[in-house]
């Protein structure tokens, strides 16, 4: 798929700055890789007088399928030959909207330093694109263009011209004149609207969508007349996006006509909001389970196994009963970002007593590990390949056997709820796998009876009646002092 921007000039002000205003010299070409293929800038003309830039994707329909999980179009469960075969490489959709900001992010905010003024200045401009799916017709096109300052010639492409009678396909022909616009707004405009005419995202649709549409449709959205379909469909009809979008962007046209600041429209909503009480994030609330937990054990001197970037460490150093707290990661880096956050190079001498950070892997046995009262794996298992959970489970169960360890994990039930999680997708790109609670307990029971310990099952966070809480943790209690029931054996 592709576009072109071509602009005119003179002597005085040569169309070659249009070089300037994209960021991207005119006499060469240039390759920026994306997600989903290859983005490519190239000049097919370029003099003072006129010059023409073109954006070229190539789209990796393999890279497609896989990150988008055979979701949305060009992906079915049933048809996985439609996966690999179909409009996305041609068509432009919001592949191109989005490869649109990437390469020229720069000239999409209005920022050119070498030429500042010719940033602010309309050009003449004129925008082609080849194949553009168009549901709704070239008459939805023109409604949505005209409105905006653009000439529009658009002409629906034949299904095969050879045979007429089978008629006109979705997809059109488009061609955008103007000379009253910027190159920013002109940018913005496509930004948007590409997908919207393609009425499908091939990504999923998140609430920070709701700002991002606002910022690049900031001066021209508010005042559009087709501004509820535009929306609706850049928030891939998403009614609870929709509704916010719309409400906001009502604000922002109250705010204009009576030529004040959005805030002192809305401070009713302002003033409400400060007697609100803020949820407590779900990784707050999972370390307070997991003090509350260590507490109930009675534990002092404790192991956090994969602490990462050291916050409960930071948490439990807060609290004087634990006197001793050892943070273990693999990533040196993550313990240097830890090192940092606890201040050790600042903190007394007292408090720097009670806690260590140390390199480690819980695929191997370390001797430095035995001896403590508890261990805690927070978010630690899914990021493992399930055939190295035996090397964790001797490593920690086995080898150093303290008293009480917690475990907790996603509840992969919950992820439903989860607005922003598109359907069949972990919560962390590095997570191996999430459990239901049925195979978490599983799992724990089997590593309990091995070891010797007994295991409860706490929910971490708002516990649904349908699909649970979005934590689940195990609670391990040594129930069996393996090396006593040795001894007994032996006498």
């Amino acid at each position: 798929m592709f576009l072109t921007i071509t602009t005119t000039g003179s002597p005085e002000r040569p169309a070659t700055d249009l070089g300037f205003l994209l960021h991207k010299h005119p006499e060469k070409s240039q390759a920026f890789s994306t997600s989903y293929g290859t983005a490519h800038v190239l000049y097919p003309e370029a003099d003072a007088e006129r010059c023409t830039a073109a954006l070229l994707l190539e789209v990796d329909a393999v890279a497609l399928v896989r990150r988008g999980k055979g979701k949305g179009r060009g992906g079915a469960p049933d048809a996985a030959l439609a996966q690999y075969v179909n409009d996305r490489p041609y068509a432009a959709s919001s592949l191109l909207a989005v490869a649109l900001s990437s390469v020229f992010s720069s000239a999409m905010r209005g920022v050119c330093n070498a030429r500042p003024e010719r940033a602010a200045q309309p050009l003449p401009l004129r925008i082609e694109v080849p194949a553009l799916p168009a549901r709704g017709g070239p008459e939805l096109v023109r409604r949505l263009f005209e409105p905006l300052g653009w000439a529009v010639t658009v002409e629906p492409v034949p299904l095969d011209p050879q045979f007429p009678e089978w008629g006109d396909s979705r997809y059109v022909r488009l061609v955008l004149e103007s000379d009253a616009l910027t190159l920013a707004e002109a940018l913005r405009h496509l930004y948007v609207l590409l997908p919207v005419l393609d009425d499908a995202k091939h990504y999923w649709v998140a609430p920070d969508e709701v700002d991002k549409l606002l910022r690049v449709g900031e001066g021209w959205l508010p005042e559009h007349p087709e501004q509820k379909l535009i929306t609706s469909r850049y928030l891939s009809r998403r009614w609870s996006l929709t509704r916010e979008a719309m409400e906001r962007l009502e604000l922002v046209r109250l705010a204009e006509a009576d030529d004040s600041e959005v805030e002192d429209i809305d401070n009713a909503v302002e003033a409400e909001s400060e007697t609100e009480e803020k949820p407590t994030p779900l990784a707050v609330q999972r370390r307070d389970a997991i003090i509350a937990a260590l507490k109930a054990s009675g534990a002092a001197r404790v192991l956090d196994l994969g602490c990462g970037q050291g916050q409960l460490v930071q948490a439990l150093l807060k609290d004087p009963a634990f006197t001793e707290i050892v943070g273990v990661d693999v990533s040196m880096r993550a313990l240097t970002i830890a090192g940092r956050r606890l201040k050790l190079d600042r903190m007394g001498e007292r408090q720097a007593s009670r806690v260590t950070l140390f390199q480690g892997s819980l695929a191997y046995t370390d001797k430095r590990l035995g001896g403590y009262d508890a261990a805690v794996l927070c978010e630690v298992i899914e990021h493992l390949d399930l055939p190295r959970l035996p090397a964790l489970e001797y490593a920690v169960f086995g080898a150093a056997r303290p008293r009480t360890v917690l475990v907790t994990t996603p509840n992969v039930e919950y992820n439903v709820r989860w607005e922003s999680l598109p359907a069949g997708h972990v919560r962390h790109g590095d997570h191996r796998f999430e459990w239901t609670r049925e195979e978490f307990r599983t799992w724990a029971r089997a590593v309990a009876e091995r070891h010797g310990y007994g295991v409860e099952f706490v929910p971490v966070g708002p516990d649904d009646p349908e699909v649970g809480p979005p934590t689940q943790m195990a609670v391990f209690t040594v129930v069996v002092n393996v090396n006593d029931e040795k001894e007994a054996k032996a006498a």
